[in-house]
């Protein structure tokens, strides 16, 4: 199936600015958050909570919004065959790109353009990589400094990185004759690619290191630590610096992304730099009113019920929210109330509260909302 316009996905115009397309994110990922979709259609909502979390990083990111706009999905998927440097059907364009790899690099976020290094080898930049780092409301509303442990490559003992078994060497690829490239003509071009059978390093190893496989490194993990900044929210993502995979023949190490998830919390929902909570209230305190405690991230308040509050009510508690970090004042806290009725009623309750309705139910006064519904659905029947 083709994919959807990533514009369209978010359901934006081509000249959205960056906060629309944060708002847009942030409103659809809430809506189709697995969390918040169970049963039947659980699986659609998860297909859709992909869909725009994938529309948003390649639109959020200055340089794959500029490739999108001008290649459309082929320009940011690395499987495209049109556009894919030395890729699996690029019918011709593939040696194009990589004589011009410098160029195609900035454009694509260096996914397959190499330069040149001081030997003549094709120098590529590393591969980023992704962590998905699960926090609490309370943590990503305060922030907090955190340690992850990540998968690093280090310099291989056994043959000091060589790649070659000890007491041996790699010998000069007879292909490339050590430059990493080989010329290609294609049509009316003379292309340079990159040598398939030293893959761009010049040399070949006809011992490899029985450690490392050749490769000159093996592959451990490290502990990083971390600062979550206060009011970081849903998707959003920290970025390490050269964290990620190491590049290859001297080239510059990828970027770690930390990606935040915030875990469900059993009061609190957030929408952007507001928070809801339901606040549960009795039938006798509805009626009556009174002062009532409800719980925020920052300890407990009050809030005063008027005498006859009514289900749904909403009581709005400024500065009570979350000040995001892009945010200069932080945002509103918002209780719901929810009348519950009683259950499990004693004999003695029933009867007491039948003597209730049966005062009530004299007057039209007690219930406006009652008598002015009535009126509607008797004209409706007329």
């Amino acid at each position: 199936m083709a994919k959807r316009d990533y514009y369209d996905v978010l359901g934006l115009a081509k000249n959205a600015t960056d906060d629309d397309i944060k708002k847009a994110y942030r409103k659809l990922a809430m809506k189709y958050h697995p969390d918040r979709n169970q049963g039947d259609g659980a699986k659609k909502a998860e297909e859709n909570f992909k869909e725009i979390k994938e529309a948003y990083e390649m639109l959020s990111d200055g340089e794959k919004r500029a490739a999108y706009d001008q290649y459309g999905h082929a320009g940011v998927d690395p499987n495209a065959g049109g556009f894919r440097p030395g890729g699996p059907g690029a019918e011709g364009f593939g040696g194009f790109a990589e004589a011009f790899g410098d160029i195609f690099g900035d454009v694509f976020g260096g996914g397959g353009g190499g330069r040149r290094g001081g030997g003549g080898q094709q120098v590529y930049r590393g591969a980023d990589l992704s962590y998905a780092m699960e926090i609490t409301l309370e943590e990503a509303a305060r922030g907090k400094d955190s340690q992850i442990r990540i998968p690093s490559w280090e310099e291989c003992e056994t043959c000091h990185g060589s790649g070659a078994k000890p007491g041996t060497s790699a010998k000069t690829c007879t292909s490339c004759n050590g430059s990493g490239t080989v010329h290609m003509r294609q049509g009316f071009f003379s292309v340079q690619q990159t040598c398939p059978h030293c893959r761009g390093t010049g040399k070949i190893i006809p011992e490899p290191c029985i450690t490392c496989h050749g490769a000159g490194k093996v592959k451990k993990n490290k502990t990083l630590e971390v600062k979550i900044p206060a009011g970081i929210n849903e998707g959003m993502r920290i970025r390490s610096a050269g964290n990620g995979e190491p590049g290859t023949n001297g080239g510059p190490a990828g970027d770690l992304y930390i990606e935040i998830r915030i875990k469900q919390h059993e009061i609190f929902e957030r929408d952007g730099d507001d928070l809801h909570c339901t606040v549960p209230v009795g039938l006798t305190t509805a009626c009556l009113g009174g002062s009532l405690e409800v719980p925020t991230l920052g300890g407990k308040a009050e809030i005063e019920l008027p005498e006859g509050t009514q289900h749904g009510k909403t009581f709005r508690l400024r500065g009570k929210g979350i000040k995001g970090i892009r945010s200069s004042y932080p945002g509103d806290l918002y209780c719901h109330i929810a009348v519950e009725t009683p259950v499990k009623l004693t004999e003695h309750q029933r009867k007491l509260l039948k003597e209730l309705d049966e005062s009530l139910s004299k007057s039209d006064k007690h219930s406006p909302n009652a008598k002015s519904w009535t009126h509607r659905v008797k004209d409706l029947f007329k």
